[in-house]
């Protein structure tokens, strides 16, 4: 008999709601998480889309550690010496259907942790799962520091960097081109102070994604969010790409802060916490089988995460995949069947579910990123020297834009132009 009916391995955002609902279920379950506590090793930009929550949790504004709820959209292409930024707001923003809000992970992920263990979910922290279990090819435990613990089913909520994947369904490691390195620093203001900065009410903020010169031109971006008394404050670059650039990450980082869009906001800030992650890139495509015998994969272990570089998911999927696997796991335990074929009613709930529908919708997405360098050089220039053409006022004679902006355009190339703009919309 095993130990227990399912053991979870990590407690980010997919295992603990995994845990839940197997506790939930009756169903014996331990989670083993390497941190020291849930939360300390996660890093997150830290926007969580709140519908996949409200799912699990119907009254998690009352309780959860949220930060602001995210009323302002901004997406600024940078070039070295300028920002052209689109500023959006609507009040749909505030609604129920379509909210979202800033988290800090430390705060947020030991609280998604209580639940589980609220539910019945055993915890055992600050122990690393160095491998798994198996009786040929079938899953049926982990080995942990000396101990080898036994299960029906196992559910992998590790992170992007499983080890555990590769031997539980034989999938190869991520390539280059499908992982990003990701750089963040939480910096201290006053609540007012970035309020005031960001133009929000004291319970409200704003997400920032800034492509360009954030990554010195290298493919990835630069990323702001307001907290209650922080703002988080970031760089992610493909590997792939970073690889080749001259300049290290954390250099990145230093030179983004110090962009005079990014810098006045940062006047009198305290850096009081610095992470670095590895970050899913390579969306539908990159994602290993998510089903083996004995074992389910949910959150960045299935590669569960979109930039659709107007917006960057991963928290929302890693809940609702972790709800079905729960479900689903705590079903083919009740059926007696934990085989492949018993717990593929997770592949079909997911199908079914807008996590790999949206997955599918966007596969084509990262590749096109990959490949379309002129975004991240070309065409913040561009964009920085069509606003020159409207606003810079010195004296000189006003040049009709109609002779002054195709240049503009014919320096990247209309024909690189028109094949940009349609492989980003084919891909979006």
């Amino acid at each position: 008999m095993a130990d227990f009916d399912a053991i979870v391995v990590g407690s980010g955002c997919a295992g603990p709601v995994a845990a839940y609902e197997l506790a939930r279920a009756g169903k014996s379950v331990l989670v083993v998480e390497r941190g020291t506590f849930a939360g300390a090793k996660n890093v997150s930009g830290g926007r969580l889309y709140t519908h996949a929550l409200r799912a699990v949790f119907p009254d998690f504004a009352a309780e959860a550690p949220l930060e602001r709820r995210v009323v302002r959209e901004r997406i600024s292409m940078l070039a070295p010496e300028a920002n052209v930024t689109v500023d959006y707001t609507d009040d749909l923003l505030r609604t129920e259907r379509a909210e979202s809000y800033t988290v800090l992970r430390a705060r947020f992920d030991p609280w998604l942790a209580g639940k589980a263990e609220e539910a019945g979910a055993e915890y055992v922290t600050g122990i690393a799962v160095e491998s798994l279990l198996k009786d040929g090819a079938r899953v049926t435990g982990v080995r942990a520091g000396d101990d080898e613990i036994t299960a029906d089913v196992v559910i992998l909520a590790d992170g992007v960097n499983s080890l555990l994947t590769p031997q539980a369904v034989g999938a190869a490691r991520p390539a280059l081109g499908q992982v990003a390195a990701g750089v963040k620093q939480v910096i201290e203001l006053p609540e007012r102070t970035i309020s005031d900065r960001l133009m929000c009410a004291d319970d409200e903020g704003a997400a920032w994604l800034f492509v360009g010169d954030a990554t010195h031109g290298h493919v990835g971006g630069g990323f702001v969010y307001t907290n209650r008394s922080s703002l988080s404050v970031g760089v992610v670059a493909t590997l792939s790409d970073l690889v080749t650039a001259e300049t290290p990450i954390y250099q990145m980082l230093e030179d983004f802060k110090r962009h005079p869009a990014v810098a006045p906001l940062l006047v009198g800030g305290e850096v009081v916490e610095h992470s670095g992650h590895l970050v899913a890139e390579g969306g539908f495509d990159a994602m290993p089988p998510l089903v083996g015998d004995g074992v389910l994969l949910a959150g960045e272990s299935a590669m569960m995460c979109i930039n659709a570089g107007y917006t960057v998911r991963g928290m929302d999927l890693a809940i609702a995949a972790g709800q079905l696997a729960g479900q689903q796991a705590a079903a083919a335990l009740s059926a007696g069947d934990t085989s492949a074929a018993g717990l593929a009613g997770y592949r079909t709930a997911l199908e079914e579910s807008f996590v790999l529908q949206d997955l599918r919708t966007l596969r084509t997405f990262p590749g096109f990123m990959e490949h379309a360098t002129r975004l991240f050089v070309d065409y913040p220039a561009m964009a920085r020297d069509m606003f020159r053409q409207l606003f810079a006022v010195d004296g000189t004679p006003v040049r009709p834009l109609r002779t002054t902006l195709p240049p503009l355009a014919k320096r990247v190339g209309y024909l690189n132009l028109a094949r940009d703009v349609w492989k980003g919309a084919k891909a979006l």
